[in-house]
C-alpha cells in the first residue's frame, strides 16, 4: 500500500452570498508546522482570521480558486464552488496524493479525494483552507466595496444582511450581484 505523505485540504466560501464570487483556498499545511489556533473560519473573530491567515501562508502550501459572478449564474452556486475547488487544487505548487473536501460532495480530480461533512471543524488542512479563503474573499469583497459603496461590503462581504438589503432596494443590483439569487432576482422581475 502507498504512504499518503501530502494532504491538501480544500474549502469554499461565499456560496450563500448575494455579490461577488465564490472562493476556495487548498492547503497542504508543512511538515513540522504547529497550528495551535486553526479552527472552522466561521469560530474566529476578523481580525483572528486575517492573523492566522498571515502565518498559514508561512507555514503551508496554498493556492486559490475563484468562481466569478457570470459562472456562479451560468453553472449554479454548487456547480461554481466545486469548479473554484478544482482550481484550489490545480494551482497548488505540490499535486497531493490526497485531497479532504469540506462538505458532502466529492471532486472527479484525478487525485484521491474524500468528502467529509464539517471537515472544517474536525481536519486542519481543512480548517486552514477555510481560514485562507474566507480572508481572501472577506478582502476582495473589503476592495469592492469602494467602487459599490451602496451595499456595505466591507461589512458584510456580500451576504444578505439588513443593510445590503436596504441598499438593493434603494439603488438596484450592481454588476456583481448574482441575479439569478433571490431576492435580486425577484427585484429584477418587476
Amino acid at each position: 500500500m502507498k504512504k499518503i505523505n501530502l494532504i491538501a485540504g480544500v474549502d469554499e466560501v461565499g456560496r450563500g452570498c448575494l455579490a461577488g464570487p465564490v472562493v476556495s483556498a487548498a492547503v497542504i499545511i508543512k511538515k513540522g508546522a504547529r497550528l495551535s489556533d486553526i479552527k472552522d473560519s466561521k469560530k474566529l473573530s476578523f481580525l483572528k482570521r486575517k492573523e492566522l491567515s498571515e502565518e498559514l501562508k508561512i507555514k503551508s502550501y496554498f493556492s486559490i480558486g475563484i468562481s466569478s459572478v457570470k459562472e456562479i449564474e451560468k453553472l449554479n452556486i454548487l456547480q461554481a464552488s466545486l469548479l473554484s475547488m478544482k482550481r484550489a487544487i490545480f494551482n497548488l505548487p505540490l499535486i497531493p496524493d490526497l485531497v479532504l473536501v469540506d462538505g458532502n460532495f466529492s471532486l472527479n480530480i484525478g487525485h484521491k479525494c474524500k468528502s467529509i461533512i464539517r471537515g472544517d471543524e474536525k481536519i486542519k488542512c481543512i480548517s486552514a483552507a477555510s481560514i485562507i479563503a474566507k480572508v481572501y474573499r472577506d478582502e476582495l469583497m473589503i476592495k469592492l466595496s469602494k467602487k459599490f459603496n451602496n451595499y456595505l461590503w466591507n461589512k458584510n462581504f456580500g451576504y444578505g444582511t439588513k443593510e445590503h438589503l436596504d441598499g438593493l432596494k434603494k439603488h438596484g443590483a450592481s454588476t456583481i450581484h448574482r441575479k439569478n439569487f433571490n431576492p435580486i432576482y425577484k427585484m429584477l422581475l418587476k
